[in-house]
């Protein structure tokens, strides 16, 4: 009797799938520093182009060669169009994203960018309407790993995102956070309890600072180490740190002629993940982050310098890559 032919395991359809925000960012720039009230203020340049933490890392996920799935809400209206048909043509499978008709309609970003700091206004429409019915629990689990950003927005989803996460882990995934700011600056909302689901958690100091309720970034680090088993904080122009358990790893920035900062942090957890998810060891995961945040700043908001693919390969040729 012959024996029997194990069954393969088939592969997943994605490397990363994401639950997330989608909308636009209108980036007006050249401002005055203080904005007179009554007063017509002109512009000197706009850019149109995707926003959204989730969407910039799936879309430049997708532009490094990652399997990206993508599930959101979105209104049904122009702004909700152009958005999804930016994550499209990055080469984001974008099927499963809900169109939704009524009053609330796709969120907007508004950014002014001065020297040194920005102006950032959101209407957040749709995103703070993702829930749980939005969710097609199957489609997101056909992958190797689920990423979440902007925490802090998904308001009618963050009561869940734990029992989210624990349903990823029971199908063998690993899973990324990236919180990014809370607008209310409050800090809590659950989060300690769904760090305990998390493989990979993605703040930068500040958010490190506030998530472990410390003013002290090595104090940060070090009560979140204990929670996640890898902890990467992004550090702008100092580079980049990861702890993972008592071992510490630390990659430069890049010094590039920074165009405009939107986006960079995103990129950054794009680039990471491209390489951690092909068993790369974490200071190759580090540079690979580092690289891809520098790409981000040559061009105005956080996809362009992706889209451009000429640009693209000629900044990861000059560096070897």
């Amino acid at each position: 009797m012959s024996a029997a032919i194990p069954t393969e395991i088939p592969m997943p359809t994605f490397d990363v799938t994401i639950a997330g925000e989608l909308n636009l960012d209108l980036i007006l720039y050249g401002l005055p520093e203080q904005l007179a009230p009554e007063r017509e203020l002109l512009a000197d340049r706009m850019m149109l182009t995707l926003g959204s933490s989730s969407a910039i890392v799936g879309h430049n996920l997708a532009a490094l060669g990652s399997r990206v799935g993508f599930q959101s809400r979105i209104g049904d209206d122009p702004l909700g169009q152009i958005a999804l048909d930016r994550l499209r043509q990055g080469g984001v499978d974008v099927s499963r994203v809900r169109r939704v008709p009524g009053e609330i309609k796709t969120g907007l970003t508004v950014i002014l960018p001065h020297r040194s700091w920005r102006n950032i206004l959101t209407y957040a429409g749709t995103i703070f309407e993702l829930n749980w019915d939005d969710l097609d629990l199957d489609y997101l689990a056909d992958s190797r790993h689920f990423h979440l950003s902007s925490y802090y927005l998904h308001r009618a989803l963050r009561p869940r995102v734990g029992e989210l996460f624990q349903f990823f882990k029971s199908k063998g995934m690993t899973i990324s956070l990236d919180t990014n700011d809370d607008p209310d600056d409050r800090w809590g909302g659950g989060l300690e309890d769904v760090l305990r689901y998390v493989d990979v958690f993605l703040p930068n100091e500040r958010e490190a600072c506030k998530a472990a309720g410390t003013e002290h970034l090595e104090a940060a680090v070090q009560k979140l180490s204990k929670l996640v088993p890898l902890v990467v904080v992004k550090l702008g122009r100092e580079g980049a740190l990861a702890q993972r358990g008592t071992e510490r790893f630390t990659s430069p920035a890049h010094q590039v002629t920074v165009v405009d900062p939107v986006g960079a942090g995103d990129s950054f957890d794009a680039g990471f993940l491209h390489q951690y998810l092909r068993g790369a060891d974490l200071p190759t995961c580090l540079a690979s982050g580092n690289l891809a945040g520098a790409l981000s700043v040559t061009r105005p908001g956080g996809t362009e310098a992706f889209r451009d693919v000429a640009h693209r390969q000629e900044f990861f040729r000059q560096r070897d890559i």
